[in-house]
């Protein structure tokens, strides 16, 4: 499903006349408020005063909603190197297992993270630590989802249900079969 673009609010780009705009190591910051009737003021001031290059948001649009046009313009001009900033990890999207998802992503694009108001920065050592922490949690998450998987398979196994790739008929196979003794003749004719 597209995401409806016309929530998006307009990208700020602090560095408009700056002639050394192709240095990499840029600051880009994400906004997000949930209700049309809120302003992302307070987090943008608050990116402007950490020194952020450009700030793509998002308006009255959910965090539990994971396909949004600001947030995957954002996502798509970051580059190793860069440093994304919210104002709260709450910001960047509501369930834990996106959230996980995408800092995964920045990490494995050489991408910083920072958090301005809980003190998460992967830039320093202190930053990293609960970042790493969330990590672990990740790690985690995806051993629970394989160990439930592996537990409905076994459950549907035991019930006879087939688990995997459907199984082909007796009729589609014998049809195979039957096709592969066909050759192919070259009539010269060509097609039109």
């Amino acid at each position: 499903m597209k995401p409806d673009c016309e929530k998006k609010i307009a990208c700020y780009d602090n560095r408009m006349n700056d002639n050394n705009s192709k240095k990499t190591g840029r600051k880009i910051g994400y906004v997000r408020v949930s209700h049309k009737d809120q302003t992302e003021n307070l987090q943008i001031d608050a990116l402007k005063a950490t020194g952020c290059d450009f700030i793509y948001g998002d308006h009255g649009v959910s965090g539990a909603v994971t396909k949004r046009c600001g947030l995957d313009e954002m996502l798509a001009s970051l580059k190793s190197g860069d440093t994304l900033v919210v104002w709260k990890l709450d910001r960047l999207g509501r369930s834990t297992i996106h959230l996980l998802q995408l800092l995964s992503d920045l990490r494995d694009r050489g991408v910083d993270f920072k958090a301005i108001t809980q003190g998460i920065d992967t830039t320093t050592a202190v930053g990293r630590m609960p970042y790493g922490q969330l990590a672990v949690f990740a790690e985690y998450e995806r051993s629970l989802i394989s160990e439930r998987t592996k537990a409905g398979m076994a459950a549907a196994k035991a019930r006879g249900v087939h688990v995997g790739t459907p199984k082909l008929s007796k009729t589609m196979n014998k049809a195979l079969e039957n096709l592969e003794k066909f050759t192919l003749i070259d009539t010269g004719a060509e097609n039109t």
